[in-house]
């Protein structure tokens, strides 16, 4: 995770939502999906087992180095289907 960092909105929203940095680690080194946005973000997607299998969702500014995490949160439009 080296060449990512939390921007400031990203690393309050870990204590907010009570997400674990290992998640988001998890997410970023092996989603299940990563989305390409016309805003220029790409958003990594991961059914975290240890949360219900939720999806955490985590959105990433490429263009900065290191790249941004701009923020992470579990999307409720999606559903695991186990």
């Amino acid at each position: 995770m080296d060449d990512f960092e939390f921007s400031d909105h990203a690393s309050r929203m870990l204590v907010e939502r009570n997400i674990s940095k290992l998640w988001v680690h998890k997410t970023l080194a092996d989603p299940d999906t990563t989305e390409f946005h016309d805003d220029g973000t790409v958003h990594y997607l991961k059914a975290i087992e240890e949360f219900g299998n939720r999806h955490l969702r985590v959105i990433v500014s490429p263009t900065a180095q290191p790249k941004k995490i701009v923020t992470q949160f579990f999307d409720r439009r999606l559903r695991s289907s186990s």
